[in-house]
């Protein structure tokens, strides 16, 4: 009992700017993505002018790089005060399992998250009822970028099906364009094959799939692959020296017509390339998933042994807010995970993505950790690497199901 009153009084500290000591943030978030977090960190020290700022960012494209330094940081007992996850089974199935991040009940409680986040949202980051993580933004994935311009002077539109798409891309040889489609290092190549997957298969059996209502060897995923092969013979043959923003910036230049990319891409085009929306470049939902809003969520929670729990907790409070999640995603191409937004801050993208989330089918990323285990995911790569090389479906297919029953998914 005095424990539980301990935790309760910790986690009402007072948000007052008396608040002093240090905090270290650990993200992935860095270069092109930096301005949105460092608008936050300009919002907590305003708040919080005597403590002192870490900004421990580990660059890397879907945060490769920085889960691999967190992880030898949370096994050696040195955890960072709050580290950034994908919402979902990337952190729940990883961190919270092993008994190494607080639940965070009352802090939802007393900050009124329970209200402020969409049922999904809340189910999402979850397990028995407790929430582990605070959600700062919602990103979609399934976005198919283009350059409307050049669209025009090719003459061809925007695909609504993967068929479709294929004889777009075999108008657009005819015209020249060597690569229709581009993409980059292996991740974003697993966040096509998400794309063309869903596009493929449909929302409900994609989530038949992580339930284990579908097995990867089903017909259905298996042709899924084939389809997934037959989009990769539009690529650039150097996808894999690529990160996502050079190949976003094929789309600009008109080297290639299309990327799927989640909408981090919408925050580089006008952040960064100070482009603007519907002119300077456009999307449409990944062919096949109209409709259809393929989510993740940045998140930060609380580790066991945070050095600077206090701050931390602060800290979380702010990312959960009204005023930090209006900072924070008009820059950085998302939309707030909070449902009472003031949409004035944001572009037309954003705007656009906001009301896609309202009545749109809802359904997990599996890239981006909202659908499957640490321990699928880390292993998952090589299969599509051997796929992009091979193009067996039937084995690809295979290797992935023996993944899963693995990582339990399904049970």
């Amino acid at each position: 009992m005095k424990k539980a009153l301990l935790l309760a009084a910790a986690l009402a500290v007072t948000t007052s700017a008396s608040a002093a000591g240090k905090l270290e943030i650990f993200s992935w978030w860095s270069g092109d993505e930096g301005p949105a977090l460092e608008a936050l960190v300009k919002l907590y020290k305003a708040k919080y002018p005597t403590v002192a700022v870490d900004n421990a960012t580990v660059s890397g494209g879907a945060g490769t790089n920085a889960k691999a330094v967190l992880k030898t940081r949370m096994l050696g007992g040195t955890p960072p005060d709050s580290f950034q996850a994908h919402a979902g089974q990337e952190l729940i199935g990883t961190w919270v399992v092993a008994g190494r991040m607080e639940d965070l009940s009352s802090l939802f409680k007393s900050e009124g998250w329970d209200k402020a986040f969409p049922k999904d949202l809340l189910n999402l980051i979850s397990t028995n009822g407790k929430p582990w993580s605070v959600p700062v933004n919602v990103h979609r994935s399934n976005v198919m970028w283009y350059n409307p311009a050049k669209l025009k002077a090719w003459g061809v539109t925007v695909p609504k099906t993967w068929p479709e798409f294929l004889k777009t891309c075999t108008t657009l040889k005819a015209k020249g364009v060597a690569a229709p489609l581009v993409v980059g290092e292996n991740w974003t190549q697993q966040h096509l094959w998400e794309s063309v997957m869903i596009g493929t298969l449909g929302a409900a059996n994609w989530e038949n799939l992580w339930a284990g209502k579908l097995k990867f060897t089903d017909p259905k995923v298996v042709a899924g692959f084939t389809t997934f092969g037959k989009v990769m013979d539009c690529a650039n043959k150097d996808a894999s020296g690529l990160s996502w923003q050079q190949a976003s910036d094929r789309v600009i230049d008109g080297t290639s017509a299309f990327n799927v990319m989640g909408d981090w891409a919408a925050g580089y085009f006008a952040t960064t390339k100070k482009l603007a929306p519907n002119t300077g470049f456009g999307w449409a939902p990944a062919p096949g998933t109209t409709k259809t809003f393929v989510m993740l969520a940045d998140s930060f929670g609380l580790p066991k042994g945070a050095k600077n729990r206090t701050e931390a907790i602060n800290w979380l409070k702010l990312m959960g807010s009204k005023a930090g999640q209006d900072a924070f995603n008009p820059l950085k191409g998302s939309i707030a995970a909070r449902t009472d937004s003031d949409l004035s801050k944001y572009n037309t993208y954003g705007k656009s993505a906001a009301a896609d989330w309202k009545s749109n089918k809802i359904v997990g990323s599996l890239v981006h950790g909202a659908v499957a285990p640490e321990s699928f995911m880390s292993a998952f790569g090589a299969v599509i690497d051997q796929y992009v090389s091979s193009r067996n479906s039937a084995g690809a297919a295979a290797a992935a199901q023996q993944l899963a029953v693995r990582a339990g998914i399904g049970k």
